[in-house]
């Protein structure tokens, strides 16, 4: 009734020693600075320069070059920029746990406790109407 497939499937038997492989840590390497160049980009953006260059100097180290810098500010709210920077923080982290790289991983939850903080001085009731930056 069916005809029988006479060729082999391109997904199984395919020779595929011509391609590139990473290692699980090259992988984990690649997407640990990816989270850190974003992070890197909102600390810019909220003006922590001092943060900014201990997150730099991680980037460096796992690409080999240093990261582009952010250029210039944008109209987003300060509170929306902490929220962001704390969730890129936590994935950051999780990332950096599973490479098991204690300096990255100290460095994002120092930077989610520190924006946390911030998230809740804005948030809290008797707030001023300005954002604390996060140190």
């Amino acid at each position: 009734m069916y005809e029988p497939i006479r060729t082999p499937s391109v997904h199984s038997t395919a020779d595929r020693s011509g391609f590139p492989r990473r290692s699980r840590e090259e992988e984990l390497d690649i997407q640990l600075a990816g989270h850190l160049a974003a992070l890197l980009a909102v600390t810019d953006e909220l003006g922590l320069d001092a943060v900014g260059d201990r997150i730099a100097d991680q980037v460096a180290r796992l690409r080999g070059t240093p990261p582009a810098r952010h250029a210039g500010r944008t109209d987003a709210p300060a509170l929306a920029l902490h929220r962001h920077a704390h969730a890129l923080a936590g994935r950051t982290l999780v990332v950096a746990a599973s490479r098991a790289d204690t300096t990255v991983a100290i460095l994002a939850a120092e930077r989610m406790d520190a924006h946390a903080a911030a998230i809740a001085a804005a948030t809290a009731p008797d707030a001023p109407s300005r954002l604390v930056s996060a140190h």
